[in-house]
C-alpha cells in the first residue's frame, strides 16, 4: 500500500484482527463476504476499494476479492452487492472465500478510501485496480484472519 496520510480503522463483527474467520464465510460454508466495519476516513473520501488476498497460497499470493467505487459508508454489510468488481484468483469477478488446500492461511482484506472514482472495466485485476488507485489514495487500513483446511 502506498503511503497514506491517515489510517482507517477496519473490524468486523464476524471475527477479530487476527482471529479464526468463521467458516461461512469459506468455500466450505456460504462463500460470501464477512462485515466490514470501516472507521475514521478522511473527509474528501469519495469511494472505497477492497483487496482480499491469501499470501499464503502454494503459487504465491491468491486475490479472493477486488472491488471498488464501494459507497462510503461505515459498514460494508455481509454478501456485498458490490457493482464494480474485478477478477479473483480463480479467474472470475467476484468474491470467493478462504479455501486453503492445506494448512492455515492468513486472510487481509485491505480497504482504501479514495480521492474519486476509479474507472476501470467489470473484470480487471488487482494489478489494474492498484495502478488507477496509485495517486488517489487518502487512508488505508486492513483487518486479518486465519482460516484453516481441517475447518
Amino acid at each position: 500500500m502506498p503511503e497514506t496520510i491517515f489510517s482507517l480503522k477496519i473490524k468486523s463483527t464476524a471475527f477479530r484482527n487476527g482471529g479464526d474467520i468463521p467458516k461461512k464465510y469459506s468455500c466450505h460454508g456460504d462463500n460470501i463476504n464477512p462485515p466490514i466495519e470501516i472507521n475514521d476516513y478522511p473527509r474528501e473520501t469519495e469511494s472505497l476499494a477492497i483487496i482480499v488476498e491469501d499470501p499464503d497460497a502454494p503459487n504465491g499470493t491468491f486475490d479472493h476479492w477486488v472491488t471498488w467505487n464501494i459507497p462510503v459508508n461505515d459498514l460494508i454489510p455481509e454478501n456485498y452487492p458490490a457493482k464494480e468488481q474485478g477478477n479473483n484468483g480463480r479467474n472470475k469477478i467476484g468474491y470467493t472465500g478462504p479455501c486453503p488446500p492445506s494448512g492455515r492461511h492468513r486472510y487481509f482484506f485491505k480497504i482504501y478510501a479514495l480521492d474519486c472514482l476509479v474507472d476501470l472495466p467489470q473484470g480487471s485485476t488487482k494489478h489494474d485496480l492498484l495502478k488507477e488507485m496509485k495517486d488517489h489514495i487518502l487512508a488505508g487500513g486492513e483487518l486479518m484472519g486465519y482460516f484453516s483446511a481441517e475447518k
